[in-house]
């Protein structure tokens, strides 16, 4: 008899990394996914009643013990244990195979401490899913790093801290149900800094004048026409009378010019000046001369590969990108095997990655493209970690994006197709070239005003990496040495030219082209803020793209396009923490925090020591760091709220952030902000208009007769509505999905903000209506759906004339209407085929709609059909829940075909009685 084959269980965190890994491990390896964290810090409310009057009770944590943490394994995570703990038993040994950074090895560590394995443990960890990475693990197995798992949990009760003690500050000061976080509230700190900046910016107004030029010639050659205008270049100008003309960047924030540009004599044009200085240089008379050129080589390196944080920029400038959607998608090409561990601040790559970029950049680009010998990279970035390598394509053997665009869907192809291009720029020649620079003067003899024009630009000569790669750059950006031409904002190719040539005006323009304004600090991208967030060393690139979904789920911003916009709210919370826990929002102060956290990773710094003066001050200094969080929190004196949440802007109109949002006050005058007016834009007379329209948005009508909850009347960005208010959650730590959603309901196109009424409001939350059952007993139900009321009984639909029927239509017209037959739809097509259009969806690209099949309303993309859950009434579907419902069933994968009826009838048989025995003890496990 053949001796029994060991079995081996590995765990990693994701399905699709099981998957992965599957294929390279083959027989003996049990591969499971514990889908993240399996348990995490207890809730106060969560802990055993013996603990509750302990050092735990406050936040679950330890405060007389050295900050020991109480956890508990997660509800929806006690099936996936069970499941972990059976395949366990019958392991020869375990394999904990997490992500090498810190939560990955916190993850491996809690499934130690929950699984209690009896067979041998061993820690394997890869960069990448290839079969030499799994195969080079296995042979090279490590044990546990408590260190990294020790600055991950310092980490999480750090968080657990802060929030839990500056929280109800702001319940109790600004609005029940916000939350301060350690990094998020940094985070919009930086966003709503910028916004004051834009707030108190004062634009300057200054001109330029541009003049068109060309080689002057006797016109003899029959082809100088034809030379001339291809060789036109612009200049602007630079000089008047020896002084330099103003540009944008002589300006401050307060439209003054700089005093350094004051001291040296700047000249501010204005149209005045432009007109007159047109009229003399552009007079027949004056004379253009070239007077000077210079050249000098121009040379560009190329950018190193791919880290975390230069990923998120770089996909957001170029693909518009999302730091999260980046993320979500850089997570599904490592776990298949397409890219190498995309958490990393490290810029270094293998040899191997070294060899493979400069195989094919030469193969590519031909054997001058690769210099003699391969560059090496170092991090620049402020605290940055070196443990893993850069983000590349994974193995030694790249894979071509060509090949991959039918297993990637759009966005996977994207972002690899940027990944490929960035590893290969990486190690291929400088972009060389040269850069000319030419002075002209010109001059009317009859007027003494004597002008200098200008013009730059650069000639590539061998574009090196360029052919591969071009960085993108953020707005405000004028790039890495590209030489700009005469507006400073694009390259131009200059014609041979020589000192003390002569040169012919084609054309001066002093239009209304040449008239400028200095403009505000752009607002912060997701590739910005990434970017600002590094630079100080403010949280990690792996939480980047977290830190800045929170803040936006928590509504202190919004996006505006790419632009992050903060909101009247994130200002209250800022300025709370900034009067009254200053060191929580500084940023030396958090940066800091970061370099200790780092320290304790790497085993120089006591998690426990740390956490002790962080909560009771180390007595040395100033600020949060001597007093310690504790003492700092009990001793905030009176905090005036009406004060923290209203802004003067002037005239007697101030700016309240209330319970509802944000509104207008002016003695008895009330008006509502509408969510579209940015803060910047909330000028003193934009509030004038905003309280001269009247609107009285954010009023209480009263109590729901049936719920006794609060209705108010509210203006929000996509028009107005009635809300019925749910309590908010009063118990520190209470989990978000307990809070009761509010019920909103939509204005109708017949009714303002100022005339509805509390049985009004209570008529429209009531929607759908049942309108009553027809002969068989289904129920007929009107509701106001994305294109105009309608009714519906089951999947049947029709639309109705007006809203006021949603309230008055009886049974007996809803049959009639239901009787009769279906009109045509949107573009022509049957209204019992498509039901609504959205459109094109985010990672295939393909427009979505909503359909009525045989089965039922379903969204198809084209090539994936997803059907409409049960209870969601389908004319109700937005455009994003459409989009999810297809990303899910693609997550899921095609539905597997069943085997013919008569086969698994008669294979099945005893499995299906086996199954039938043990329902009764899984009954009883339940109960």
């Amino acid at each position: 008899m053949a001796a029994k084959q060991d079995q081996k269980l590995v765990i990693v965190e994701s399905p699709a990394k099981a998957k992965t890994i599957s294929r390279f491990l083959g027989n003996g390896y049990d591969v499971e996914a514990s889908i993240g964290h399996i348990r995490d810090l207890a809730q106060p409310s969560e802990l055993p009643a013996a603990l509750k009057k302990t050092g735990y009770a406050k936040f679950a944590v330890d405060l007389d013990h050295d900050f020991e943490p109480y956890y508990v394994v997660d509800a929806d995570k006690k099936k996936k244990v069970s499941d972990l703990k059976s395949r366990l038993k019958d392991a020869d040994e375990l394999l904990l195979a997490t992500d090498e950074d810190r939560e990955g090895e916190a993850i491996a560590w809690h499934l130690l401490e929950v699984l209690k394995p009896k067979v041998p443990v061993k820690r394997m960890v890869f960069h990448e899913i290839t079969k030499d990475a799994i195969d080079e693990a296995l042979a090279n197995p490590r044990e546990l790093d408590k260190d990294l798992v020790n600055a991950q949990e310092t980490r999480r009760i750090l968080d657990r801290l802060v929030g839990y003690e500056v929280s109800p500050l702001l319940w109790r000061k600004i609005r029940t149900g916000l939350s301060a976080g350690r990094v998020q509230s940094v985070a919009t700190r930086l966003v709503v800094d910028r916004e004051r900046e834009r707030m108190a910016f004062k634009p300057a107004e200054y001109w330029d004048l541009v003049a068109v030029l060309q080689a002057g010639g006797d016109g003899s050659d029959a082809g100088a026409s034809v030379r001339a205008a291809s060789e036109r270049f612009e200049a602007s100008l630079k000089t008047l009378d020896g002084k330099r003309v103003a540009t944008g960047k002589d300006f401050d924030d307060n439209g003054e010019l700089k005093p350094a540009s004051k001291k040296a004599g700047v000249v501010v044009l204005s149209r005045v000046a432009v007109e007159r200085l047109g009229e003399i240089f552009g007079a027949d008379e004056a004379k253009w001369e070239v007077s000077e050129v210079e050249s000098k080589p121009y040379r560009r390196r190329p950018p190193a590969p791919f880290t975390t944080s230069s990923l998120q920029q770089e996909a957001s400038r170029k693909l518009r990108m999302n730091s999260r959607d980046t993320m979500r998608v850089a997570q599904s090409l490592y776990e298949n095997g397409y890219i190498t561990y995309m958490r990393t601040d490290s810029v270094n790559l293998s040899d191997q990655a070294i060899h493979a970029a400069r195989r094919f950049a030469v193969a590519r680009f031909g054997e001058g493209s690769v210099p003699e010998k391969p560059r090496f990279y170092e991090t620049k970035s402020r605290g940055a970690q070196e443990a893993h390598e850069a983000i590349r394509p994974a193995g030694d053997q790249f894979q071509l994006p060509s090949a991959l665009k039918s297993a990637l869907n759009p966005s996977e192809w994207k972002l690899y197709d940027l990944i490929f291009k960035r590893t290969l720029a990486c190690q291929m020649v400088d972009a060389t070239g040269t850069t000319s620079s030419v002075k002209i003067t010109v001059a009317n003899p009859a007027h003494p005003d004597l002008g200098e024009f200008g013009a730059s630009g650069t000639v590539i000569e061998n574009p090196g990496f360029l052919a591969a790669y071009e960085e993108g750059r953020d707005e405000g950006d004028n790039g890495n040495g590209i030489v700009s031409g005469a507006h400073g904002n694009s390259e131009t190719r200059l014609p041979k030219l020589r000192g003390g040539q002569a040169l012919d005006l084609v054309n001066l323009d002093s239009s209304e082209e040449r008239q400028h304004f200095t403009t505000p600090p752009a607002r912060f991208t997701d590739a910005s803020l990434v970017k600002a967030m590094e630079e100080r060393g403010i949280g990690r690139p792996s939480t980047y793209a977290s830190t800045i979904s929170t803040i936006v789920d928590r509504h202190y911003v919004y996006r505006r396009g790419q632009a992050l916009v903060p909101s009247w709210l994130a200002f209250s919370v800022v300025r709370l923490l900034e009067e009254n826990l200053p060191g929580l929002v500084d940023y030396d102060f958090t940066a800091d925090m970061e370099a200790d956290l780092d320290k304790i990773a790497a085993g120089e710094a006591d998690r426990s020591a740390w956490l002790r003066d962080f909560w009771s001050g180390t007595g040395e200094g100033s600020g949060l760091r001597a007093s310690g969080l504790e003492k700092a929190v009990e001793e905030l004196g009176d905090i005036d709220a009406a004060a923290l949440n209203s802004v003067d802007l002037g005239e007697g109109i101030t700016l309240r952030v209330g319970r509802y949002g944000p509104y207008l006050q002016c003695g008895e005058e009330r008006a509502s902000v509408p969510d579209t007016v940015a803060p910047d834009e909330l000028t003193l007379d934009k509030a004038k208009e905003l309280l001269e329209q009247g609107a009285e948005g954010d009023r209480a009508l009263g109590h729901h007769p049936e719920t006794g909850l609060e209705i108010v009347v509210k203006n929000g960005r996509f028009g107005p509505y009635v809300e019925e208010l749910a309590p908010e959650p009063n118990e520190i730590g209470q989990k978000k999905s307990k809070k009761t959603k509010n019920r909103t309901a939509s204005l109708l196109k017949t009714q303002s903000v100022d005339g509805v009424t509390l049985e009004d409001a209570v008529a429209l939350l009531g929607l759908p209506r049942t309108v009553g059952v027809d002969g068989d007993g289904v129920e007929i139900v009107a509701a106001n759906g994305r294109y105009g009321p309608y009714i519906k009984r089951g999947t049947d639909t029709r639309s109705l004339e007006s809203e006021d029927q949603l309230f008055t239509l009886t049974v007996e017209e809803a049959l009639a209407l239901l009787a009769a037959p279906k009109t045509r739809g949107r573009g022509g097509a049957s209204a019992q085929t498509v039901m609504m259009e959205f459109g094109e969806d985010p990672e295939t690209g393909g427009k979505v709609t909503l359909k009525n099949g045989r089965y039922g309303p379903y969204v198809t993309d084209g090539k994936t059909n997803a059907t409409v859950p049960r209870g969601t009434d389908p004319a109700t579907l937005t455009e994003s829940a459409a989009f999810e419902l297809l990303a899910a069933k693609r997550a899921k994968g095609p539905a597997k075909r069943k085997a013919p009826a008569k086969k698994t009838a008669a294979k099945k048989t005893p499995a299906r009685k086996t199954a039938a025995k043990k329902t009764p003890a899984k009954k009883a496990a339940a109960k």
